[in-house]
């Protein structure tokens, strides 16, 4: 591991550190593997993902899903915290040191009852075993946490190279059930509370609008008809200035609308 790469890790750990004294418990509980599947049906997988439990004790990961394999070449074995500090574009890791900071200074401020009431999403890109680099939408929920450590974490990373080519990754905390969310947050910028341009309803589709599934598919889903899912299509595309889904998604995954 050469010196930028361990510097990379021993500035990223003291991140972490802030938000955990105490070490978790060993191995996982079934009530916390049973939440952990429960939590990934509130991420969402615009393309190829896989995910991982976060072991903020211990700055590694406990689990990494097979699926890395099919977005960056690795397999689960491969992947440790090294490796994945590693393979982030030179460019990008400024940003992940910067989006990191963020996220533990705000779940410090915030209330024990809100921490599961929230979700992190920045993008950044990382090269693949075959020396690609690829765009990844990297998603996190707290999933093991008490009133005063935060254990681990659920994290789910998206490719969406053909979402956004270029452009500086942006980052967004996203409230749940009804929480204030905000948007493209920088290194120099306080949190500003985000206008919500949709209602709750518009959302939901929203989301699945950007997982691909079709007006049919929604409409069963929600137990509404498919005429009430089209109006609600044209007044998201309308709230969201775009005229065509592929626009709509690009935007939502931009703005961190989902």
């Amino acid at each position: 591991m050469s010196n930028e790469h361990s510097q990379l890790y021993v500035r990223a750990k003291k991140i972490w550190e802030t938000v955990v004294k105490d070490e978790p418990g060993y191995p996982l509980e079934l009530k916390l593997q049973l939440e952990l599947h429960k939590q990934l049906l509130n991420l969402f997988q615009p393309g190829t993902y896989y995910y991982y439990v976060f072991n903020i004790f211990e700055a590694d990961f406990d689990f990494v899903s097979p699926e890395v394999a099919n977005v960056l070449g690795y397999s689960p074995e491969e992947v440790n915290i090294h490796k994945f500090l590693d393979i982030i574009h030179p460019e990008d890791k400024p940003y992940f040191l910067q989006f990191e900071q963020r996220i533990t200074e705000f779940f410090k401020t915030l209330p024990f009852e809100k921490v599961s009431k929230y979700k992190m999403q920045y993008d950044f890109r990382m090269r693949t075993k075959d020396n690609r680099y690829v765009r990844l939408l990297h998603q996190a929920i707290q999933i093991d946490f008490d009133e005063t450590n935060y254990y681990r974490t659920l994290d789910l990373d998206t490719d969406i190279t053909h979402l956004k080519k270029d452009g500086e990754p942006s980052f967004s905390i996203i409230g749940l059930d009804g929480e204030p969310s905000y948007y493209n947050i920088t290194e120099t910028n306080t949190l500003i509370l985000s206008h919500d341009l949709f209602t709750r309803r518009e959302r939901v589709i929203l989301k699945m609008i950007v997982e691909n599934k079709t007006s049919k598919e929604i409409a069963s889903t929600l137990f509404i008809s498919q005429h009430t899912v089209n109006t609600h299509r044209k007044n998201i595309l309308k709230k969201a200035k775009v005229t065509t889904p592929v626009e709509l998604v690009r935007k939502g995954i931009q703005e961190g609308w989902v």
